[in-house]
This record gives C-alpha cells, structure tokens and sequence, in this order.
C-alpha cells in the first residue's frame, strides 16, 4: 500500500479517536479544575452579592426586627471583587449575576457593570433587582453591558405589594418591567416567591402577563432562611402551582430545559412568554447545579442553604497568593454536600437570612 494512500477506515478510526482523546482531556481538565466538586460537578455560575443594604423588607427575605448590618469596611471594595471574580473567571466561570440586598443601590453599581464586562473570559453579567431604580439606572446599566435582568415582583396589587415589602414601590417596579421591555431584554425575567394565603391566589393573573409580554415568569418555591419564619404549611409546591394553572390552561405544557437550568419552563401555546418554576423544597435540582455564591462581606457559599462558609476577603487582604486563594476555593469546593438537609430539615438549621447571602 502506498505510504500516502489510507484506507477510508483508517481516516474514520483517527477521526474518531483524535475527537475522543480531545474529549478526554477537556474531561479531565474539568475533573482537575479546583471549581470541580467530589460529585462531578463543575461550577460555571459565580453569584455575587454586592451589597446588605435594600430599600424593601420582604417577609421571606429580611427578619421583620431587620438585621444587622456589616460595618463597611468588612465589605468587599469594589477592587476585591473584580479581582476574586478574575480568579474565578481563570477558572471557567462564564457568568456572573449580581445580587444584594438590593444591587442597584450601591452607588458604583454601573461602573461594578462595567468592570465586569472587561474580563476576558466571562460571557454574561446578570442581575437580579427589586426594580425600584431602573427608571433612572437601566439605560446606563444596559450600556455598561448588562446583559440578563430578573426583577422580582411577588403581587400585582400595589395594596398586597405594601404588605409583602412592607415599603411602597409596586408602581415603580412595574415602570421598572416595561422599561426593561422597552430597552429589548429577551425575556424580562420576573421572579415570583408563591406563598399560601398571601399571593397564591393570583396564579393566573401572573400567567396571563406573559400572553403579549416577552415576560419569563418565574414561580419560586417558598424556602426556609433564618429569621423569615418559614412555615411548610405555608409553602404551594410546584405540582400544586402547574394544577391550578392546567385548570384554566389545559394546554399548558413543559419545555426542554437546558442541563444546568433551576427553572422548569412551562408555555401556553401561542402565548409570547413563558412560565418557570423554581423547586427548591419539592424537587431540587441539586444533582446539577454549578453556581457558587460570594457574600457582600466575602464569604464564599457553595450551597444556597449550606451553612458553611470560608472567608476570601481575609485571605485576599492577608496577602495571599492567587494560588492560596484557589486552594481555598477548591477545599470549599470539595466539601459541597450531594445535596440540600431537604425541606424540614433546613427550617431548623442555622444560615443566614436570605438577605445576607445575596440569593
């Protein structure tokens, strides 16, 4: 056989084994890398709260006494966390959502935006707000580079919307929603927490803001933090949830999720959103999740409901190398649990209230 000549089979098989050794050694970088946990999961998603402080006091996120509050300089500057995020961004994170408290009212927030965008490497800057500001801050927020925004909105009753923040600003938030709109963000996601008694029962009426809306709807499952005064019964699974809506919407029907998603999507036919549901307590997603949270004051969470956490801010400020640092993150890493206590278990752990870690 001619030296050049080669077999079609012979193409085929180092085709086929060129691929499978690429595929080997992505595998096993993935396996190598410190934001790989001993489950096999691999943490793309870096969730970072960036302030305590919020203009709202919503019942299942801030103790109804308040909570006290870290002295700034136990803070993350905002050069602290552009360089942990740079470390975590080496590492194969791609996306970073800001959260708070309340993000938007850190007075440095755009340039926070900004900043974000410049690193080399990461894909997506979200964030997630209560919408009272976006009037005055979307536009510059967009043009920094903003790419995905969730604003939370649990009524469409400025009256009930009082009683649930126990602040006014159900007309500011819903300016926030069409502005968000206006501006092309594809979808606006809406985040929803679904409590029994309080705002169950306007279900439907959220469904029917996705029928002309590029609106995601976002159900989430009410969860048990400190302070928040968590009650099961109080709680409407998401089974319950997809029964009421099927009621009136036979038709309403599951989409293809994509493999590390926290919502299940459901759709009306010829609706122009969609709805999602977020199941932490019924049906958790533990098994593939990849997001990791940094607190305001620099504590990493691995698990939106462990109660263990190492300090990144000491480290950084001891003059730590980046190697340090990432040691620090992989020990962190390697201890996540293969999932959540479950939901009667957690009601009666110690954690920090959910304005504290930042969602």
């Amino acid at each position: 056989m001619h030296a050049l000549v080669r077999p079609v089979w012979m193409k085929q098989f180092n085709g086929i084994f060129s691929k499978w050794m690429s595929t080997a050694f992505i595998q096993k970088q993935i396996s190598d890398s410190p934001l790989t946990d001993t489950f096999g999961r691999h943490h793309t998603y870096l969730r970072i709260s960036v302030t305590e402080r919020c203009n709202l006091r919503c019942q299942y996120c801030m103790p109804e006494e308040g909570v006290n509050l870290s002295e700034k300089s136990k803070l993350l500057t905002t050069d602290e966390i552009l360089k942990i995020t740079e470390i975590f961004v080496k590492q194969g994170v791609n996306k970073v959502r800001l959260t708070g408290g309340e993000p938007t009212v850190r007075k440095d927030i755009i340039d926070i935006v900004k900043s974000l965008k410049r690193i080399e490497g990461l894909d997506i800057v979200a964030m997630t707000t209560n919408g009272l500001t976006l009037t005055r801050q979307l536009v510059a927020l967009q043009k920094a580079g903003l790419d995905i925004l969730n604003i939370s909105l649990d009524t469409l009753s400025a009256e009930k919307y009082e009683k649930i923040t126990r602040r006014n600003g159900w007309k500011r938030a819903m300016m926030g929603i069409d502005l968000a709109l206006q501006l092309g963000y594809d979808p606006v996601k809406v985040n929803c927490v679904v409590m029994k008694g309080l705002n169950d029962d306007e279900l439907l009426d959220f469904v029917q803001l996705t029928k002309d809306k590029n609106i995601d709807v976002r159900f989430i499952e009410y969860m048990p933090f400190s302070g928040n005064k968590w009650n099961e019964n109080q709680m409407v699974s998401y089974k319950e949830m997809v029964k009421i809506i099927k009621t009136v919407h036979p038709d309403f029907h599951s989409l293809i999720n994509e493999p590390n998603d926290t919502s299940k999507a459901w759709k009306i036919p010829g609706y122009k959103g969609q709805i999602g549901f977020i199941t932490s307590m019924s049906d958790h997603f533990c098994g593939s999740c990849n997001r990791l949270r940094l607190t305001a004051d620099g504590h990493l969470k691995v698990c939106l409901f462990g109660n263990t956490e190492i300090s990144l801010r000491d480290a950084l400020r001891g003059q730590h190398s980046e190697e340090d640092l990432l040691a620090l993150i992989s020990q962190a890493v390697r201890k996540k649990k293969k999932r959540h206590a479950g939901m009667l278990n957690l009601s009666q752990m110690e954690n920090r209230p959910m304005i504290l870690i930042g969602g």
